[in-house]
């Protein structure tokens, strides 16, 4: 039979945990570190940028020159432009500030047919090698 000072032991601690578990999930769901509202805002911001560095790439490989230079080393430029989209965000920024810089340098004058040529078969081998290790 137990005593009665370890009875009293057992139902205090059974009344102390659960006014401690029942309390503790309605102040965590009341209190939040970030918004809803600002989770939402992140959210289309980072969609809105991943679809400019999407179109970024996507012009970039679409331009007549582009699409001579990869048909020139076999590469199919629709594959290649398909394969874009597979890209995660962090890669898929990489690739757009790439394309840009080599689109602003072609329009400068600063790259011939050739040096595009090159960069061109270097991002569609690198998309095309992401791709096919996923």
């Amino acid at each position: 039979m137990p005593s009665p000072l370890r009875q009293f032991a057992r139902t205090a601690t059974v009344c102390v945990l659960t006014a401690t578990l029942s309390i503790s999930p309605s102040l965590s769901a009341q209190t939040h570190v970030v918004s809803p509202a600002e989770l939402h805002q992140e959210a289309v911001a980072a969609t809105r940028a991943r679809q400019h560095d999407l179109q970024k790439v996507t012009e970039f490989l679409s331009s007549p020159r582009a699409e001579k230079a990869l048909r020139s080393v076999r590469m199919d430029p629709d594959r290649v432009k398909t394969a874009v989209a597979t890209l995660s965000d962090q890669e898929l920024a990489q690739l757009a500030s790439r394309s840009a810089k080599a689109q602003a340098d072609f329009a400068a004058g600063a790259l011939t047919d050739r040096d595009l040529i090159i960069i061109l078969v270097g991002i569609a081998a690198l998309i095309l090698i992401i791709v096919a290790v996923r």
